[in-house]
């Protein structure tokens, strides 16, 4: 027979799955819902440009960590780091349309450093999820004993 704080452990727990599931949904269906309007927004105008394709891209790489944490409970890093570029990326070619003085030229070299940097972590991760594997390897494989 289960004791009191057993059962109140349970129903902590099936409260934190039920907020987990709700929110995921929640923030989904934001993000498809501003993918959406972004897409309308680029048909009325009669064309897309290069920082409205970024954007969506965005929207994409959110969806694709949306699912990935629905599906492994894991949120994975990269592809912050991805959505990081991207928005950085997009930043830099709002900035490059503007006069070119030094402050801008400043930004643009940070934001460029930036860039060079998130994607020095990106292989880093990628190398060493490679030579050494990653934590979730090691639950796959116990599941699989």
């Amino acid at each position: 027979m289960e004791s009191t704080p057993d059962k109140v452990l349970k129903f902590g727990s099936a409260l934190v799955d039920v907020f987990h599931y709700l929110a995921l949904f929640i923030i989904g269906a934001t993000v498809v819902w501003s993918a959406v309007y972004e897409y309308l927004h680029m048909m009325e105008k009669g064309h897309a440009e290069l920082k409205d394709i970024l954007l969506l891209f965005i929207y994409l790489e959110l969806g694709a960590m949306i699912g990935i944490y629905f599906k492994t409970h894991r949120l994975p890093v990269q592809f912050l780091i991805f959505i990081a570029i991207t928005a950085l990326s997009r930043h830099l070619v709002l900035d490059v349309q503007q006069t070119l003085d030094i402050l801008h030229l400043k930004v643009l070299l940070g934001i460029s450093g930036a860039i060079v940097l998130l994607s020095g972590a990106i292989f880093l991760l990628t190398y060493t999820a490679k030579a050494y594997g990653r934590p979730e390897d090691d639950v796959d494989k116990k599941h699989d004993i």
